[in-house]
């Protein structure tokens, strides 16, 4: 029988999911996707390591889904795509037998919009079916002051919980670029998050309920570098446990559920480290799209002579070569990869066979 249910989660099973993380000291791989064949792949690699997983969307990502030749201008492209993505996930996630919690990454303030637009249409969906198309919807106003941020939080975290759908917020700033947000000038001070930030944080959100992460700086960059360009400080996550745990009294370590983000290129040693202080999910971006990249160049580069034309290869001048250039060959290729690259960070991140 499985830990968790299968199909997408929701609510209080979101609740069990990251306190059964922190319990057992594991984190779950956070998958950003931009079409079909990556969300496919991302489902087929949880099942084979029988563990839950995160599916989510960026706003470019939400626009890619769609296509990238309609109108965005009012995000409108950005929600359909998020909302036929998640549509994808909840319709096929039970088939594949995993626990997904449906994600959108980074929205920053001046892209609001797109959440506002995504809740309007799940408050409707969820009086229509009793559920979220979503688990959960990430907030990123570390731009703005803490403040301001967490007031922010605090509205749409109200407005979200009433719908079970849970929040995710960022404290300072992870460096490197993404999406086409650019922290790569960043002042180094922002790339580290305080305990008494958290605290902030975690108290005014805590007051109106547990299903929200925190992704805290500590010196973590999207993107990936050479060995050592890195600064990473995950001391700065077990101190906040500490500052946070000591304020409310708390019984259990841990009470802050932590996000990795920028974790490309990380040492097995430091995310086992960062899962210690209670990270439960860590993003996976570029070393995904690399990997898929690379099934594309493999297959490409291993059948070139049979890719230059219709017809003619080295089998004969009159062979046909539909069966090489059929796209389900290299997109499948793409997905393996994908796929073998995945499991590498389920097994990094502690997450091999969670749902038994």
């Amino acid at each position: 029988m499985s830990k968790f249910r299968a199909g997408v989660l929701f609510g209080e099973e979101i609740d069990e999911v990251y306190a059964d993380a922190k319990l057992n000291q594991y984190a779950l791989p956070a998958v950003n996707v931009v079409s079909t064949s990556t969300v496919n792949a991302v489902m087929e690699a949880a099942a084979k390591v029988n563990s839950p997983v995160i599916v989510q969307l960026s706003f470019g990502g939400g626009q890619f889904y769609a296509g990238k030749s309609l109108p965005n201008d009012n995000f409108e492209a950005s929600v359909v795509g998020c909302i036929s993505a998640a549509k994808h996930v909840n319709d096929l996630a039970e088939m594949y037998g995993i626990s997904v919690i449906m994600h959108t990454d980074h929205c920053s303030l001046v892209n609001i919009s797109w959440i506002d637009q995504l809740l309007d249409y799940q408050e409707i969906y969820y009086e229509q079916h009793g559920r979220p198309l979503f688990s959960s919807h990430m907030l990123d106003l570390s731009e703005q002051t803490l403040e301001e941020n967490i007031e922010i939080c605090e509205r749409y975290f109200q407005r979200m919980a009433a719908i079970e759908i849970g929040l995710e917020i960022e404290l300072g700033i992870t460096g490197g670029e993404e999406d086409g947000v650019d922290n790569s000038d960043v002042d180094v001070s922002k790339l580290y998050t305080q305990p008494e930030d958290v605290y902030y944080a975690y108290e005014r959100l805590n007051s109106i309920g547990n299903a929200f992460s925190v992704a805290a700086a500590f010196g973590n960059v999207h993107g990936v570098y050479r060995p050592g360009n890195v600064k990473l400080s995950p001391g700065i996550l077990r101190d906040s446990q500490a500052y946070v745990g000591e304020k409310i009294g708390a019984s259990v370590p841990n009470p802050v559920s932590f996000v990795f983000h920028g974790g490309s290129g990380s040492s097995q040693a430091d995310i086992r480290e960062a899962i210690g202080y209670g990270v439960i999910k860590m993003n996976l971006d570029t070393d995904m799209q690399w990997a898929f990249n690379s099934g594309l160049r493999d297959y490409f580069s291993k059948f070139k002579d049979y890719l230059g034309g219709q017809i003619g290869n080295p089998e004969g001048d009159d062979v046909p070569n539909k069966k090489y250039y059929d796209p389900r060959k290299s997109l499948r290729q793409g997905e393996e990869y994908f796929i073998e690259r995945l499991v590498s960070s389920f097994t990094d991140l502690n997450c091999l066979n969670r749902n038994a």
